[in-house]
């Protein structure tokens, strides 16, 4: 199918294209598990995550650098007071906060000045992939636009030690298959670049450079889990539920009693 802004996050280009958020819902990453059962029922329009809060305003952000902050404000008349004066709610006046911060530095406009919301497919590991670029900086960079609780937190992950939010939420796997895909449709490897804001009571901003031994390092990732994943998507064998996340505690049929070592089996 050819995708196009309309279609991107249907249900029809979400069963034909891989995706990288589609790939972290199977197999996670070190600050959130996976589950392949409630993967693949969001594929099938199953099952749909709850917008929270912290999402909306990310995606107030981006929306704005988009240019398309009225559409959304339409379609999230929640983000507005239900008494009073109709303003928006303490977290939104942050968001137009952080957009101001934004705005005032000129670095950070300059990545986000390339073309908004590009879309390109290619081949990764013999399965179609799809991305979203939020600043294409034609022959010069890919950006990625993140709005972070904080931006120097590390979180911490056994057997690794701290983290940095990059590689917590898995956003090198993103910048791998941005990278890569880019490439493939014009022929030049591009740096990849998060532009992150946080959320903090004095904005932090950072144009961040993913450099390109994490990229390949998480590209090694994605080929090590890519042949489950596709087993999966395409039925060949049945989804594994982590029993962890809200779909799964959801739909879970209990068969008997678990012993009290079972509680922390995964901690």
């Amino acid at each position: 199918m050819q995708l196009t802004a309309e279609n991107y996050y249907s249900e029809e280009a979400n069963f034909e294209y891989m995706s990288v958020s589609q790939f972290k819902d199977f197999v996670g990453t070190y600050g959130r598990r996976g589950c392949e059962f409630t993967a693949m029922d969001k594929i099938r329009g199953v099952y749909e995550e709850e917008e929270t809060t912290a999402l909306l305003v990310g995606s107030y952000v981006d929306a704005y650098f988009e240019g398309t902050l009225d559409k959304f404000k339409a379609e999230h008349t929640d983000i507005f007071k239900k008494t009073g004066d109709k303003g928006l709610k303490s977290d939104y006046v942050q968001a137009n906060d952080i957009i101001a911060r934004i705005e005032r530095d000129e670095f950070f406009m300059a990545h986000m000045s390339g073309q908004k919301q590009v879309i390109m497919a290619g081949e990764l590991f013999g399965l179609p992939w799809k991305i979203k670029i939020d600043s294409y900086l034609e022959g010069i960079a890919i950006v990625d636009l993140k709005v972070m609780a904080s931006l120097t937190k590390l979180e911490w992950v056994r057997d690794i030690g701290y983290l940095d939010f990059v590689r917590y939420w898995g956003y090198d796997i993103q910048g791998a298959v941005y990278q890569e895909i880019v490439y493939q449709n014009t022929g030049k490897r591009l740096p990849f670049y998060i532009a992150g804001a946080s959320k903090e009571k004095a904005t932090n901003i950072k144009v961040i450079h993913v450099q390109d031994n994490y990229l390949r390092e998480a590209m090694s990732v994605v080929e090590h889990n890519i042949e489950r994943v596709r087993q999966v998507k395409y039925g060949e064998v049945l989804p594994d539920r982590c029993e962890c996340c809200d779909h799964c505690r959801e739909t879970e049929v209990l068969t008997g009693p678990i012993g009290i070592a079972d509680l922390v089996a995964d901690i």
